[in-house]
């Protein structure tokens, strides 16, 4: 997948592709909004994407299968944030405008004049299905996540999320995750990027 700056100072590019749910089925436009709209992160990691550097964090995914009562299904596994790109307008004349009428590049050229920062910072994040571990557990969702919070509470892991997500959608839980990671921590990437002249 393959995000673009709209109206926002950073695009996303993943490795992970959303295309079934493990059940040999389609993902859907509705199953992908739905899936959205109720995943929660009830726990974030408490570091931010690094400026310099790959972040790895780590996740469980909690879910009740449609298909079962009183079952909770804990994927564990992990994500790798890959450097944060800067992306400058220098290089929109030769990547993103390229076959755009020379009137647009006038545009551009003229906000730049202006002092208006066109600049934004495109994020990665890979996973590998195949490292996912899967536990399925006889109980309660709500019982789980209070044993998976106390449990990270008592480790401190500063590197963990715990979703809860769709059980046959689980992959948009990650999805949802590394969006709200870049949500907090572009501020912070961009002002590092400044403080060492690069913005």
């Amino acid at each position: 997948m393959a995000g673009s700056p709209g109206n926002l100072p950073f695009s996303l590019a993943t490795t992970a592709e959303l295309s079934d749910t493990g059940h040999g089925k389609m993902l859907t436009p509705d199953n992908f909004q739905y899936a959205m709209e109720t995943t929660q992160v009830i726990h974030e990691p408490d570091r931010r994407i690094e400026t310099f550097g790959v972040t790895r964090f780590e996740f469980e995914i909690l879910s009740e299968p449609m298909d079962s009562v009183g079952k909770v299904c804990i994927r564990r596994g992990e994500v790798e944030a890959q450097k944060p790109q800067l992306i400058k307008p220098d290089g929109f004349s030769d990547i993103e405008l390229e076959g755009f009428d020379p009137k647009v590049l006038r545009v551009i050229e003229h906000l730049k004049e202006q002092g208006l920062d066109l600049s934004f910072l495109q994020y990665g994040f890979q996973f590998k299905r195949s490292d996912i571990s899967k536990e399925v557990i006889h109980d309660r969702l709500e019982s789980v996540s209070d044993k998976a919070l106390e449990a990270v509470r008592l480790s401190g892991n500063p590197s963990l999320a715990i979703i809860q997500s769709v059980d046959d959608a689980w992959e948009v839980g990650i999805m949802k995750f590394t969006l709200d990671m870049i949500m907090k921590s572009t501020e912070i990437n961009r002002f590092d990027l400044k403080r060492r002249g690069l913005l």
